[in-house]
């Protein structure tokens, strides 16, 4: 799936990421090199207003831009509800660099505090909270257990994987109070055409 050429600002970013993919080394150094052109892309004020008309995302889904056919990334969006809470899980094997482009989201990280060893239980301990409004980026590592927060107004942010979810990526989704977790292949991928109208 190709960036339409309608939207310059998304296709120069693409272009970016493929640069960077090229050049580095391992996917975390592309991910660190990456998060500068992400935090460009979500400063910018038009993109914001494209996205005023982008659909809801609730009920496990994710907007799909692009996947990269050389190296694989993928570029996601999620449009949030107000008040939208989110449970803690992963993103098994994949990198995840998440943006926000409008609105204000609180990413919060938790700690495995079990040893693992029981299949299905897990003990899990909130370590940090971070809130951002547009221009935030965070980096995700593999198997990095958190939990994105809704603020009080339709929030927006953009995402680039590793990888794109589904297939073989499995993750977890944890229920902190009954301190168990299942195994799901992530949210439902919807292709979706950016265009400036």
């Amino acid at each position: 799936m190709m960036a339409s050429v309608q939207v310059p600002v998304f296709a120069k970013f693409v272009d970016e990421l493929r640069a960077i993919w090229a050049a580095q080394p391992d996917i975390e150094s592309r991910m660190e090199a990456a998060k500068p052109s992400l935090e460009r892309l979500v400063r910018d004020d038009d993109l914001k207003g494209l996205s005023a008309g982008w659909p809801s995302t609730e009920g496990g889904k994710n907007l799909l831009f692009y996947v990269d056919p050389d190296h694989g990334f993928a570029i996601n969006a999620v449009v949030r509800v107000p008040g939208r809470r989110g449970r803690p899980h992963d993103h098994g094997a994949a990198w995840v660099l998440y943006g926000v482009l409008d609105g204000q989201e609180s990413l919060e990280r938790y700690d495995r505090v079990d040893d693992g060893s029981e299949p299905g239980h897990a003990e899990i301990r909130m370590s940090s909270v971070t809130t951002g409004t547009q221009g935030k980026v965070d980096l995700v590592p593999p198997h990095d257990i958190h939990a994105e927060q809704g603020g009080s107004v339709r929030s927006v942010a953009i995402i680039i994987r590793s990888q794109k979810l589904g297939g073989s990526n499995i993750q977890r989704g944890f229920d902190p109070v009954a301190k168990t977790y299942v195994e799901r292949s992530g949210p439902s991928q919807i292709p979706y055409e950016l265009t400036a109208g």
